[in-house]
């Protein structure tokens, strides 16, 4: 299965703080370790790491969390 969304692509998501928008950065298709956490990802469910766009904050999100803007 194709992603949903590429590299570059502007996106928002919800958070603690309400919601946040960022760029993507990078496309995990394998599982990954962030944060002291393993994140689960695959083709067919793949996660996103993206740059917030009012701060340095970097979040990794699945595809399902996520709104193109």
């Amino acid at each position: 299965m194709k992603p949903k969304f590429k590299t570059g692509d502007k996106v928002s998501w919800n958070s603690e703080a309400g919601r946040v928008s960022g760029t993507i950065i990078k496309i995990h298709t394998k599982d990954f370790d962030y944060k002291g956490y393993t994140h689960h990802a695959s083709e067919d469910s793949p996660q996103y790491e993206i740059k917030s766009d009012k701060s340095d904050h970097i979040a990794a999100h699945k595809e399902s969390a996520l709104t193109k803007i």
